[in-house]
């Protein structure tokens, strides 16, 4: 079977990313082989899973003709930095929606200045309409309140919250075939699910995903299965997921996970991402402790990301 392919509009991605073998012996004395799939090296504005899924969306923007991309996200949301630097990279307008209008009033932090200095707008809403979001009405009423106040009119292409819809998904399952014969279990960190989704459709027979998910409430699994019924047309690949990892919800840590963290970049030299990166890597190393992965088990984890600035 071929892998599928999808335009890359922005230049010099680093594909496939490399995989790397890791002597951990908190994994070896278990019989347990971890390997990282190092997807934090494809591109340095857009890195992980970031590349894999706003490749196809911007190429879908400008064929379309669009000048403006809006999308959503929180706070900190690695998906909007991303975005951000993709418009800056190819000349395209964005625009992110931020949950929290209570944010507008508050000096921008880090990940938001960031934002900004790509030239990305910034529009805050409150929690009750971004939850909202997918609903016609208010996604309408959020692109007139976004429209420019003179001048033409004009629809932003508008790319869901993570960048996970059906164009995405479908760029990720390349993830999966740069992975086959390379693991037995690959271990990703999901927030909205578009990566795994992708991911588990891409691996062969025989192999499994799975997904470590970094925000609470048990819905994530009903999200992917729509994921891939509307990419693929049905459920594809071997994929579960594993909810006790996420330290109480999204953009939250723990000391303990912060201290794993920190250890594992001190023993392996890898630059460890806190939100999302460090909770799969802690989950996979419980497992390991549990005796889920039987003895001769190849693990990869995805590394989907870098530090926050």
């Amino acid at each position: 079977m071929t892998p599928p392919t999808s335009p890359n509009p922005l230049p010099h991605p680093r594909l496939p990313s490399p995989v790397e073998p890791v002597d951990d012996d908190r994994f070896h004395r278990h019989g347990v082989r971890l390997l990282l799939k190092r997807d934090d090296l494809i591109h340095p504005d857009l890195p992980g899973n970031k590349w894999r899924k706003l490749a196809p969306n911007l190429a879908a923007t400008t064929a379309a003709g669009h000048r403006t991309l809006l999308t959503f996200g929180g706070a900190y949301s690695n998906h909007l930095r991303a975005t951000a630097a993709a418009g800056r990279l190819l000349g395209l307008g964005t625009i992110g929606v931020v949950r929290g209008q209570e944010l507008a009033e508050r000096p921008l932090n880090a990940s938001l200045a960031r934002c900004v200095a790509d030239g990305m707008r910034l529009h805050f809403v409150d929690r009750a309409t971004y939850r909202e979001k997918r609903d016609p009405a208010t996604l309408a009423r959020i692109l007139r309140a976004v429209a420019p106040p003179d001048g033409p009119p004009e629809t932003p292409y508008v790319v869901p919250e993570g960048g996970s819809n059906t164009a995405a998904v479908r760029g990720c399952v390349a993830l999966g075939h740069e992975l086959r014969q390379a693991a037995d279990v690959v271990g990703v960190a999901c927030g909205t699910g578009g990566t795994l989704a992708g991911l588990a459709a891409g691996l062969a027979a025989g192999q499994r995903a799975l997904g470590i998910p970094v925000l609470r409430g048990g819905f994530l699994g009903d999200e992917i299965r729509t994921l891939q019924e509307e990419a693929f047309g049905a459920r594809r690949g071997d994929w579960s997921l594993d909810e006790r990892f996420h330290c109480g919800g999204y953009g939250r840590t723990t000391p303990a996970l912060l201290a794993f963290a920190e250890d594992f970049e001190q023993r392996h030299g890898v630059p460890i991402e806190r939100l999302y990166v460090a909770k799969l890597l802690h989950g996979l190393l419980t497992l390991t402790e549990e005796g889920a992965f039987p003895p001769g088990t190849r693990v990869a984890a995805v590394i989907t990301g870098t530090p926050s600035p």
